[in-house]
């Protein structure tokens, strides 16, 4: 089953379980539709794939998406997971389980007064935290200039977090980031990794 339906909402994820074997897990935060991550998932059946989306209908097109095709295959190293992002990174997430995480244009909340709704906050970052592997990535992209400020002043105060440059990494262009770049938009990128500060 495509759509993950976790035994508890209040305990910890078993990841091994839920894709029956071990391989580094990847995680696309605000999934959408899917897209992006059946195209990830297609292009690296090594590795597990888990999307967390709270919007159901958005659930029910990613699920469908890695469900049996024409050809009747299916993509067996994708999940999908219905909750709130942030309550998903900080309580239901074992600790350094998660190779990578993408969070891709979050929602920008542009007005001033909503600046307070954004995702990436010290706390959020946190939680990415606790949930990384040693040396894990969080790769984040906005085409908000000031969201994108506002996450590199916030990681560049955290030493548990290095920036890195991985401009050879290839990955599928998003719905989001297709229509950024047909309106001329510019894509802000940032990649961390998890370090151990040195004491």
């Amino acid at each position: 089953m495509i759509e993950l339906i976790p035994e508890s909402y209040v305990a910890r994820l078993d990841l091994s379980k839920i894709f029956g074997r071990d391989a580094p897990v990847h995680i696309d935060l605000g999934c959408g539709d899917g897209a992006f991550l059946f195209a990830l998932a297609q292009r690296h059946p090594e590795k597990n794939f888990l999307g967390i989306e709270r919007l159901s209908g958005r659930v029910e097109k990613a699920s469908r998406k890695a469900g049996p095709s024409r050809t009747g295959t299916k993509i067996d190293n994708m999940r999908v997971l219905n909750v709130e992002t942030s309550y998903a990174v900080r309580y239901l997430l074992p600790e350094r389980s998660v190779k990578t995480f993408y969070l891709l244009f979050p929602d920008p909340w542009p007005k001033r007064r909503h600046h307070r709704r954004r995702i990436v906050t010290p706390d959020f970052l946190n939680s990415i935290h606790a949930a990384l592997e040693e040396n894990g990535f969080l790769r984040l992209a906005t085409d908000q200039v000031d969201y994108f400020e506002q996450i590199a002043q916030l990681a560049a105060a955290d030493s548990r977090f290095a920036v890195v440059d991985v401009e050879d990494v290839d990955l599928p262009v998003t719905k989001f980031e297709r229509r950024f770049q047909a309106q001329g938009a510019l894509i802000h990128r940032l990649t961390l990794r998890k370090i151990s500060p040195v004491t």
